[in-house]
């Protein structure tokens, strides 16, 4: 079966302060990869932990068509990914791969740590401690560890904050293709619109806590949206049927 997530007047709470309210999604299904766009401190990061059962709050998540909120099969990957442990990035993999089930370790435990860790690259600092990495490799093992537990609903925020732009293409473009081929619906927050053009099917707008739009990629990201959401002035251009790029003219000038 196809993992499917679907959110329904989903809200965060803190205090008597809502941070987040009103999120409705069509059925996002597994294969797909699902941007989640807006300006800082829109409420991106506690609608992952609303999905990722971490919050409370209103409203209903169903996975898999059936209600009640967190499943196992949700893996969710952070923003802040700061360590303070003396585990080696073999060890804290490994470890991950078992969280929540028998803690004896077969020889499809090593070969999945394995071959996550050469889909990232990152072999060579296998044997390293996790407080000796840059915020980068630190970026990539917390990737790592959340791909590794070969999850059916992926939730990344901001996954590639720390990356350089070579380590950004490649690791969204690996995401894009493990969700394709173990069929993983993966929830991503990200910055960057041209990535968000490359890498996504569907884009979920949030601004000032609400959802302002859900569609195609193609469909929402617009010159309207990036003047309403963005408050700058810009303009996508296609230069095939599979490649766009958004050029920003400059920041929207005030009403006198």
């Amino acid at each position: 079966m196809v993992a499917t997530l679907q959110l329904n007047d989903v809200g965060v709470r803190y205090g008597k302060l809502d941070v987040l309210s009103g999120i409705t999604t069509p059925v996002l299904k597994g294969g797909e990869v699902t941007a989640v766009i807006g300006p800082n401190a829109a409420g991106k990061s506690s609608l992952f932990r609303r999905i990722a059962g971490l919050l409370g709050g209103p409203g209903d998540i169903a996975v898999g068509g059936l209600s009640g909120g967190f499943s196992s099969g949700i893996c969710y990957m952070p923003q802040d990914t700061s360590v303070n442990t003396v585990l080696t990035v073999y060890e804290s993999v490994l470890l991950a791969r078992k969280q929540g089930a028998d803690l004896r370790v077969g020889d499809e435990d090593l070969e999945a740590v394995d071959a996550i860790l050469a889909s990232l690259n990152i072999e060579r600092i296998a044997f390293k401690s996790l407080c000796e990495l840059s915020g980068g490799q630190r970026q990539l093992v917390s990737l790592a560890q959340t791909l590794v537990r070969e999850p059916e609903i992926l939730l990344l925020d901001e996954p590639t904050s720390a990356l350089d732009l070579h380590r950004q293409v490649e690791v969204l473009a690996l995401i894009r293709s493990l969700s394709q081929q173990r069929q993983i619906c993966v929830v991503l927050a990200i910055h960057d619109l041209n990535q968000v053009l490359r890498v996504a099917d569907r884009v979920m707008v949030i601004d000032a806590g609400t959802m302002v739009k859900c569609g195609p990629a193609e469909a929402v990201i617009t010159p309207d949206l990036l003047r309403n959401v963005y408050r700058v002035d810009g303009r996508i251009e296609r230069c095939s049927r599979l490649c766009a790029q958004v050029i920003i003219d400059g920041p929207v000038e005030p009403h006198d």
